[in-house]
């Protein structure tokens, strides 16, 4: 099959060369068709399925959902995305005045926000850490995350795959030199899922939020928040309901919380078992094969888009996923944006001149921008070469 074949899958928009998945994901026919079967024994009978079956469909998701991060079903709760995830363990954190929570430059905004109202809440202070541009290695991320890290560090919020430039950052790593320093780790996973190998279980951190709707392709409203079991009694949802007072003597209080935090659809994470197996059918040797496609991919469009722009890679190929980042000249029309998504013209001349869609990313901050492509397997190389021709050409108009 070809990208064009595989892309029948979706109902994206067939004129438009979608090369931002990144964002919202894209979720298949076969799993909306999951979906709206759902909705409609939900609407059939809603007490029956509210009240009698939601807990044990909610369990029955879970479970596939476990295996396929490799860790316990009850080490894991049900968040609508991985900023409610955030949310909920910075806002369940024992923070004291004076405690410092550390991250770097790179950390998604709406993350780094609920870092910033913590941290004032509590009269403490967040530390960034700027990593180098361009990464020589790995090693340079670790190290600069050391060197941040004072006898007041209580937590590092650090991105697995970071949302405006698209690097894989060394986890693993990271994980053992905070251990080490007696810092809690909490990983923002928004991306991982399904564009990196995980086994939650053997990762030393504390707290791991992530997506079902990007790189899963589960309908949006569906992500999950991992937290170890030491830690379980203390992290809250943030929003407190029915499961706070709900009986523990078959599901821990933890599981009871997040599970019902009141009434919504909650048909999202209900579909991320019908999402795992479709996207792991797509390609013969499941999801490696998958997770193999799409990276090549985005290194290959990396290089149209190095070719096309000149200039440097932000980092090796290692900290490479499915999605590429390369830098564009600042604006010469550069006004401060109403909006930090997706607020440059020259993002809109790209999908109204040329049918195509791809972020433009101010980072670190505006003027200074990148563009960033996603890979997903209905994506063909001839998209990133077309985005590579017009952008030349856009940028000199601005």
């Amino acid at each position: 099959m070809n990208a064009a074949d595989y892309r029948a899958h979706w109902t994206l928009a067939p004129e438009i060369a979608f090369l931002n998945h990144g964002s919202f994901g894209a979720c298949p026919r076969t799993v909306l068709a999951e979906q709206q079967a759902l909705r409609d024994r939900l609407e059939r009978q809603p007490v029956q399925f509210f009240a009698r079956d939601l807990v044990g469909l909610l369990d029955e998701a879970r479970a596939p959902l476990a295996q396929f991060l490799h860790c316990d079903p009850a080490d894991l709760a049900w968040v609508t995305n991985a900023t409610a995830g955030v949310n909920a363990v910075l806002q369940s954190l024992p923070i004291e005045p004076g405690d410092e929570l550390l991250t770097t430059d790179h950390e998604y905004n709406a993350c780094f926000n609920t870092l910033a109202y913590v941290a004032e809440r509590y009269g403490a202070k967040v530390r960034v850490a700027r990593l180098p541009t361009p990464l020589r290695d790995t090693e340079e991320v670790v190290t600069t995350l050391c060197t941040a890290v004072t006898d007041k560090t209580c937590l590092l919020l650090i991105d697995h795959v970071t949302s405006q430039t698209g690097l894989v950052l060394p986890i693993d790593d990271i994980a053992r030199a905070m251990r080490k320093r007696g810092v809690r780790v909490l990983v923002d996973g928004a991306h991982a899922p399904g564009m990196v190998p995980l086994a939650l279980d053997s990762l030393d951190v504390d707290y791991y939020a992530g997506n079902c709707h990007k790189w899963l392709c589960a309908p949006k409203g569906a992500g999950f928040l991992w937290v170890a079991p030491q830690h379980q009694n203390e992290v809250r949802p943030a929003i407190i309901s029915h499961g706070a007072s709900a009986p523990t003597r078959k599901r821990s209080r933890f599981r009871n919380e997040f599970d019902w935090i009141g009434t919504s659809d909650p048909t999202p994470m209900l579909c991320v078992p019908a999402a795992l197996r479709f996207m792991g059918g797509l390609l013969p040797g499941g999801w490696p094969a998958l997770r193999r496609h799409n990276r090549s991919l985005a290194l290959a469009a990396r290089e149209v888009l190095i070719d096309a722009l000149g200039g440097a890679p932000l980092a090796p190929t290692q900290m490479i996923g499915s999605m590429a980042a390369h830098p564009l000249p600042p604006s010469r029309n550069a006004s401060p944006p109403e909006s930090l998504l997706y607020a440059d013209p020259l993002q809109e001349t790209l999908l109204g001149e040329h049918g195509i869609e791809v972020p433009i990313v101010p980072w670190p901050a505006p003027p200074a921008r990148l563009v960033r492509v996603s890979a997903q397997v209905y994506n063909c190389l001839d998209e990133y070469e077309q985005l590579a021709a017009a952008l030349p050409a856009a940028l000199t108009r601005e």
